[in-house]
């Protein structure tokens, strides 16, 4: 039976395999699925996500030929929780990935990241072309123009980014009742709050639950302004804009960016003057999908991967 016969969201831990490595330092956990010759393709998810994030995706993937690996990423679900901000720095984030291609016996992989994965994803493809096949990213913004061209509509949307600084209060929020914050921050913000089933919710709850994620997913959001990030962005000067910044080599892999148009957190203007940035670039827009459009369209997301892959 091919995995696209079976219902994803039932059936996705029959069909994925369970492992675990330690890169950089650090022990990942990870889902396979696939044969292990298939090109490599490596699927990021973001917050407050883990693997089960791409339950859509892999198995259309995995019957493709492509062999998927889905990490948790650092300090979510079953991959190691290291302490401090300097664990979670935007650079430290993309060694993880490289590393993990290299761990995985292959010089290149296919990236496909949504969310804090696409940023990492984005920095990857920036800073290691010669690591990155193909970059597909999903209602994740280039990390570089998201400063630069910062609107008054985009600080309003990340309103939560300021609050997540907060010292304990969001984490007591997120976690409080086996993280039951959770429900409404996928269906508050869905197009279509059905396509999160209640058996979703509750694998999402319970793996945000474990001791040490909701600390390591807000570290992201806290280590963000350190290291590689800023300077890269705006170098060592204020926020100035692209007239003084230091200018930004384009990244040269080939890219597609995918964006659900409803996305309450992040403005569509993301997807707009990316040439700037990208060399190679191709981008699809969805007016009928939200944040979590690899969900809620999955079909349509799956078919696109697919298709740019083998393109």
């Amino acid at each position: 039976m091919k995995y696209q016969d079976r219902e994803p969201n039932e059936m996705i831990d029959d069909l994925v395999r369970h492992d675990q490595t330690i890169v950089n330092d650090v022990r990942l956990h990870y889902v396979s699925a696939g044969p292990p010759d298939g090109d490599l393709v490596i699927c990021l998810h973001g917050f407050p996500e883990f693997w089960y994030a791409w339950r859509h995706q892999i198995p259309t993937l995995a019957d493709a030929g492509y062999r998927v690996i889905a990490p948790d990423m650092r300090g979510y679900n079953r991959s190691e929780k290291p302490h401090g901000l300097e664990s979670y720095r935007l650079e430290t984030l993309v060694a993880d990935v490289t590393e993990l291609i290299t761990d995985l016996g292959s010089e290149r992989a296919h990236l496909v990241a949504h969310d804090w994965g696409g940023l990492v994803a984005w920095a990857t493809a920036y800073s290691h072309p010669n690591v990155v096949q193909t970059l597909t990213v999903l209602n994740a913004p280039h990390p570089v123009k998201y400063v630069r061209e910062l609107s008054l509509e985009q600080c309003l949307r990340s309103w939560y980014v300021l609050w997540f600084q907060v010292p304990w209060i969001p984490n007591r929020f997120l976690t409080v009742k086996n993280s039951a914050a959770l429900e409404s921050v996928f269906t508050d913000s869905a197009a279509d709050p059905a396509a999160f089933t209640d058996r979703d919710i509750e694998r999402y709850r319970r793996a945000f639950s474990r001791p040490g994620v909701a600390k390591s997913a807000l570290a992201y959001y806290r280590a963000l302004f350190r290291g590689w990030f800023p300077q890269q962005a705006v170098g060592r000067l204020p926020l100035v804009g692209e007239r003084l910044a230091p200018r930004v080599p384009r990244v040269p892999t080939p890219t597609q960016v995918l964006w659900g148009e409803q996305d309450t957190a992040l403005a569509v203007e993301q997807t707009v003057g990316l040439e700037r940035y990208v060399g190679d670039l191709t981008v699809r827009r969805f007016p009928d999908a939200s944040h979590w459009l690899h969900v809620e369209r999955s079909d349509v997301v799956t078919d696109a991967i697919l298709e740019f892959l083998s393109g």
